[in-house]
C-alpha cells in the first residue's frame, strides 16, 4: 500500500529570513489527531527527501497548513524555501506523534510550552472544541530568538478568537504568552526561568503547575525539552504514553535545526 501521495502548493507565506509556512491540497482519505505529524518532502535524483512536520491545520480544515524553519545546507529545506503555489510535495498518509490529549491524565489547565517551529502542533491543538471540553484554561507559551519570529503564531491567535466553531470559547479560556530571548519585548526570558521563578504563573495568575491538576505538551529545541523534563521530574511529574497516560508529553521525533 502506497502511503504518500502528492498534494498541490496553494500558498507560501514567508514569516522572516528564517521561518516560512505552506499549505497544501488535503486528500479527503488523509485522517490525522489534532497535534500529530506526518512526513513531508519531495523526490530529488530518483530519491525522497523526508521531514517530519506538524500539522498546523485543524483535523477538520480542508487545506493542510506546515511550519518550517530555513537551514541553508539542509537536503530539504534548503528546497522547500522557494516553494510557490503549483508546486507538488509528498505527503504520507499515516499520521502519528505523542502530542495528543489521550496521552495525558484528566487535569484542570493544560500547558502548551513551544520554542520556535515548535508550536506548530499546538497551532493545531488549540482549534479542537473538545479541548476547552476537557481542560478549564490552556496556557500557550511559544518562545523564539526574535520578535518577527512570533509572528505566525500571533496570526493564528488572531485567527483564532475569529473562529466560529471555538473562537468563543479560546476567548474564555487560552492564555497566550509570547517570550523572545535576543531583543527587548515585555516578556524576556527563557520558559525554564519563566517556570522556575513562578513569573509565568504570576503573569497569568493562574496556579503554580502541580500533578493533581496541571498537564504539559512540550515542543521545540532540545534544550528546552531536556531542562523543562528535569524541573518537571523534580516535582513529581511523570511523563506520559499511549500505553499509560501521564503528567506530560513531549514530542521527540523532530527537533528544531
Amino acid at each position: 500500500m502506497n502511503l504518500m501521495d502528492c498534494e498541490r502548493v496553494l500558498a507560501v507565506h514567508h514569516w522572516t529570513d528564517r521561518l516560512f509556512s505552506f499549505t497544501v491540497t488535503r486528500d479527503a482519505a488523509f485522517r490525522f489527531v489534532n497535534g500529530q505529524f506526518t512526513m513531508v518532502g519531495i523526490e530529488s535524483e530518483g530519491k525522497r527527501l523526508l521531514r517530519a512536520y506538524s500539522m498546523v491545520s485543524a483535523n477538520y480544515d480542508d487545506e493542510l497548513e506546515f511550519l518550517s524553519i530555513k537551514v541553508p545546507n539542509g537536503p530539504l529545506t534548503s528546497r522547500l524555501q522557494y516553494l510557490r503555489p503549483g508546486d507538488l510535495l509528498l505527503v504520507n498518509h499515516k499520521p502519528t506523534g505523542t502530542l495528543i490529549r489521550s496521552n495525558l491524565l484528566p487535569g484542570r489547565i493544560l500547558y502548551l510550552l513551544a520554542t520556535g517551529t515548535g508550536i506548530a502542533p499546538f497551532l493545531s491543538i488549540i482549534k479542537d472544541p473538545e479541548l476547552y471540553e476537557s481542560f478549564e484554561q490552556v496556557v500557550l507559551f511559544h518562545g523564539c530568538r526574535r520578535c518577527d519570529e512570533l509572528g505566525c503564531g500571533q496570526r493564528a491567535i488572531e485567527a483564532l478568537y475569529r473562529n466560529i466553531l471555538v473562537g468563543e470559547m479560546a476567548r474564555a479560556k487560552l492564555h497566550y504568552y509570547p517570550s523572545v530571548t535576543r531583543e527587548k519585548h515585555v516578556n524576556m526570558a527563557r520558559i525554564t526561568d519563566l517556570v522556575g521563578s513562578g513569573k509565568l504563573f504570576e503573569d497569568l495568575r493562574v496556579p503554580v503547575m502541580d500533578t493533581e491538576s496541571s498537564r504539559i505538551m512540550l515542543c521545540g529545541n532540545p534544550r528546552m525539552l531536556e531542562e523543562m523534563q528535569i524541573l518537571l521530574a523534580n516535582q513529581g511529574f511523570e511523563e506520559g504514553s499511549s500505553a499509560k497516560p501521564g503528567h506530560y508529553v513531549v514530542e521527540r521525533a523532530f527537533v528544531e535545526r
